[in-house]
């Protein structure tokens, strides 16, 4: 039996997010679709995370167990067609029975991005929350800084989030702000925010998102958020972002 593990990366605005559901419409059943075509085996496959319905990931990470006897080298070539076009596979590596996707990752990087312009984008409306209004960026970069560190994130999840500990460590996070070369979208430019953690809770960077743009709106301070972070109250915080700005953008081993 080997022991594979892969990175894939997909536009998630068809699907019902990552892990399966009943109807069958999410990038788990997909690939495991895939491989049941080309393998005839029913496998369940482990990955690196959870993305929501809408979410997107350039490099999410799974993991699954194979007594196929198909070379290394052909799997992506032969997963990739039999995915649809927007599931792709981008690396196979054999590894060791003792990899797990989820539990051998040491952090997680999400990207959300926000096009600040008067206009939105027709070309990448799927990937980019658009914000016709001002943002102020600076104290959205203010906002951010007080989430580096570990904390109590119970403010930041769902209220669905299973019981457990909500304490995460955020490692880096940053902005981005990449100005438009032209007018012709009536605008400044897209706002990428970067958030680099050891793990996260059900909507947490979304929520995050959606403080930081109440922040850039002028709703709130921007050293609002450790009182935020100390309530450990949904209610404190701010709207939960739209999910197809979200991007899985790396898993570190």
């Amino acid at each position: 039996m080997k022991h594979l593990v892969m990175v894939v990366s997909y536009e998630g605005t068809a699907y019902e997010g990552f892990q399966t559901q009943p109807n069958g419409n999410t990038v788990q059943d997909k690939l495991q679709d895939a491989i049941w075509h080309l393998t005839g085996e029913r496998i369940e496959i482990e990955a690196s995370g959870r993305t929501d319905a809408g979410v997107h990931a350039l490099a999410q990470v799974f993991h699954f167990a194979t007594n196929s006897r198909i070379p290394l080298e052909r799997w992506c070539l032969a997963l990739n067609g039999r995915l649809p076009d927007d599931i792709v596979i981008r690396s196979a590596e054999e590894t060791t029975a003792q990899f797990h996707a989820r539990y051998s990752a040491v952090s997680k990087t999400y990207r959300y991005s926000i096009r600040r312009s008067r206009w939105p984008n027709e070309f990448t409306r799927r990937t980019e929350f658009h914000h016709p209004t001002p943002l102020d960026v600076e104290r959205m970069r203010e906002a951010l800084a007080h989430f580096k560190g570990e904390h109590d994130f119970t403010s930041f999840c769902s209220a669905r989030t299973p019981v457990g500990s909500h304490v995460r460590t955020i490692y880096d996070a940053r902005i981005e702000f990449v100005p438009e070369g032209s007018d012709y979208y009536g605008g400044a430019g897209v706002i990428h925010i970067y958030i680099t953690g050891s793990g996260f809770l059900q909507h947490m960077v979304r929520i995050i998102v959606g403080t930081l743009m109440d922040v850039g709106e002028g709703k709130r301070p921007s050293d609002s958020i450790p009182a935020i972070l100390a309530a450990r109250n949904r209610r404190r915080a701010g709207p939960t972002a739209m999910a197809h700005g979200l991007t899985m953008m790396e898993v570190k081993y």
